[in-house]
């Protein structure tokens, strides 16, 4: 399983980072897009939907909320200042903020509340729209930041997230296998420990502090910096134990099959989810 983890790691990775750096802006916005349409898919099954049908529904549903906001606010206008984004897009990423508020708190008492959300596919569909949506939103504001002046500034910038993710997630596997005793949430991932999370934020501020050394950062951006990368990891992990505790109401063991040792593209971007409009907002707010 490892081995095969590490290699479709070896060959995403690459991929991933030249589809952020290379593709134009609205063609990395349809990238997206089908990322997010296969995730839509995949949440299907979370919803209890067993037919094709049902779950192309969700799809399309979700392709047209999606479209439905990009022809209202185009990427290329997402920000009106270079500190200022559109304010229904703020609210909307405030709006994704408040979900995973509410998905903590449904995480930590899990299994107590469950019967009622798990009772109703539409309120499970709306949970789904409320984790896939923003999450294209805000890759979108961050990808598209200063795009006229410097295409790799928001590259730059989702690079940043992606590598706060990634470091987070390779820190908490490893120090969770090797050193991992006390469970995390064990109604929701038995397998995540209170360690594994604690060697992930910890390395995840290394690799801050070695881009601010090579950056020459000043006392502030450091302080700025690494109070972001521990929110943003400790964040991540509300993302993965939010698809986890649905997987575990519809009995699903993993979102999917597409990727070899990791399952399914929830499986891969449910960190992102949750992380991507946290980090906007505080792009927006606190700048780099």
């Amino acid at each position: 399983m490892l081995k095969q983890r590490i290699i479709t790691a070896l060959i995403l990775a690459p991929a991933a980072i030249s589809a952020i750096f290379y593709l134009p802006l609205t063609y990395f916005a349809l990238l997206l897009l089908a990322v997010v349409a296969i995730g839509a898919w995949e949440w299907g099954p979370l919803m209890g939907f067993a037919s094709k049908t049902k779950r192309v529904s969700f799809v399309i549903m979700t392709s047209i909320i999606i479209l439905f906001l990009w022809i209202l606010f185009p990427p290329q206008g997402l920000w009106l200042t270079s500190q200022q984004i559109q304010q229904p897009i703020e609210v909307i990423l405030w709006l994704a903020v408040a979900w995973w508020t509410v998905s903590a708190l449904l995480m930590t008492s899990y299994p107590r509340f469950s019967s009622f959300w798990s009772a109703h596919r539409s309120i499970r569909g709306m949970f789904g729209w409320l984790t896939l949506v923003p999450t294209w939103l805000a890759f979108m504001v961050l990808r598209s930041h200063e795009n006229i002046t410097d295409p790799h500034h928001g590259a730059q910038l989702l690079m940043v997230l992606f590598l706060m993710v990634w470091s987070a997630d390779i820190g908490a596997y490893f120090v969770g296998k090797s050193m991992g005793k006390h469970k995390l949430m064990p109604n929701v991932s038995p397998g995540k420990t209170i360690e594994g999370f604690l060697g992930g934020v910890i390395c995840a501020c290394i690799l801050t502090a070695i881009l601010g050394f090579n950056l020459d950062w000043t006392a502030q951006q450091f302080m700025i910096a690494l109070a972001v990368t521990a929110l943003i990891t400790t964040i991540s992990v509300l993302g993965d134990l939010n698809e986890s505790m649905f997987k575990r109401q519809a009995g699903v063991k993993d979102s999917g099959s597409i990727l070899p040792g990791h399952g399914g593209i929830l499986d891969r971007i449910d960190s992102l989810t949750a992380t991507a409009p946290v980090f906007a907002l505080c792009y927006v707010y606190l700048g780099w």
